[in-house]
C-alpha cells in the first residue's frame, strides 16, 4: 500500500511540474505536504468489493439413529440453517465413517441425504433417509450438513452406535 502511496506521490508531483507550474522547492514541498496530509493510511484503506468469504453454518443438532436389520439403519437428523430461499440453504447431510468414507444409499446422490428445496419457515427442520448400511466393525460415524454457499464446516455429531444415548443423539434398536 506504501508504494501505492509512493508512486501516486511521485505521478502528482511530476505531472504538476511538467505542467509549467512554479518549480521552486518551496512549491515542491507543499505540494508533497498536501498530498501527504490527504493519503490514506493502510490501516483506513477503504473496504474492498471482494465480500468476506462466507460462514458455515449448517449445524446438526440431533441425530436419532435405528438400527432396522443387520447392518441397516435409518437416520433422522435434525439441521439448523437460517435458510434465506434458494440462493442460500441447507441441501444435503452425510454419515461419515472414521475413516472419511461417506455412507450414500444412492451412490449418484452428492449427500447421504439430498436436500432439494430450502425451509425458510421451519427452524430447526428434521430429514430422515433410510436403507444406510453400516458395517457392525463401524461403531462410530460423524452426522454433518452441508449450506448451499459456505459447504461443510458447521457443528456436526459424532454417533456412538454402541451407546443408547449421548451427547445430542439417541440409539434404537428393533
Amino acid at each position: 500500500m506504501k508504494h501505492i502511496i509512493f508512486g501516486i506521490i511521485l505521478v502528482f508531483v511530476l505531472s504538476v511540474g511538467c505542467q509549467g507550474q512554479e518549480t521552486n522547492s518551496q512549491q515542491t514541498i507543499e505540494n508533497e505536504e498536501l498530498i501527504t496530509a490527504t493519503a490514506v493510511s493502510p490501516t483506513e484503506a477503504p473496504a474492498t468489493s471482494n465480500p468476506p468469504p462466507a460462514t458455515a453454518n449448517a449445524d446438526v443438532t440431533f441425530v436419532r439413529a435405528v438400527s432396522t436389520g443387520d447392518d441397516t439403519w435409518t437416520f433422522h437428523v435434525t439441521v439448523d440453517h437460517p435458510d434465506t430461499g434458494w440462493d442460500d440453504y441447507a441441501d444435503g447431510w452425510d454419515v461419515v465413517f472414521p475413516d472419511g468414507t461417506v455412507v450414500k444409499p444412492d451412490e449418484t446422490s452428492p449427500f447421504t441425504r439430498l436436500l432439494t428445496h430450502p425451509h425458510e419457515t421451519e427452524r430447526p427442520f428434521t430429514r430422515s433417509q433410510s436403507n444406510i448400511t453400516i458395517p457392525a466393525t463401524i461403531t462410530q460415524v460423524t452426522v454433518r450438513a452441508h449450506d448451499l454457499v459456505a459447504g461443510f464446516g458447521g457443528k456436526e455429531v459424532v454417533v456412538d452406535l454402541t451407546a443408547v444415548s449421548g451427547q445430542n443423539f439417541e440409539i434404537e434398536r428393533k
